[in-house]
């Protein structure tokens, strides 16, 4: 199902998402994303997180992770 700028579901057929843009134009529905219910401090320390990590370890580790990482994609033993 097609998703919105801020992640919402749309109306896949072109006469659904019509109605649904007539209907935010004319205010009769709210074109606002729903809460997610997740505590957005979380959130922004979650993206901070990976980062970190990724800058605390060494090259070679990173490499490590990456190739096992490849190889459970591809279905490749390595």
């Amino acid at each position: 199902m097609p998703k919105g700028p801020n992640g919402e579901k749309r109306p896949a057929d072109a006469v659904g998402l019509a109605v649904l843009i007539g209907k935010i134009a004319t205010g009769e529905v709210e074109d606002a994303p729903e809460d997610d219910g997740k505590d957005k401090a979380a959130q922004a320390m979650g993206k901070k997180g990976g980062k970190a990590r990724a800058a605390s370890m060494t090259p070679e580790r990173r490499a490590e992770i990456a190739k096992k990482a490849a190889a459970k994609r591809w279905g490749h033993s390595g």
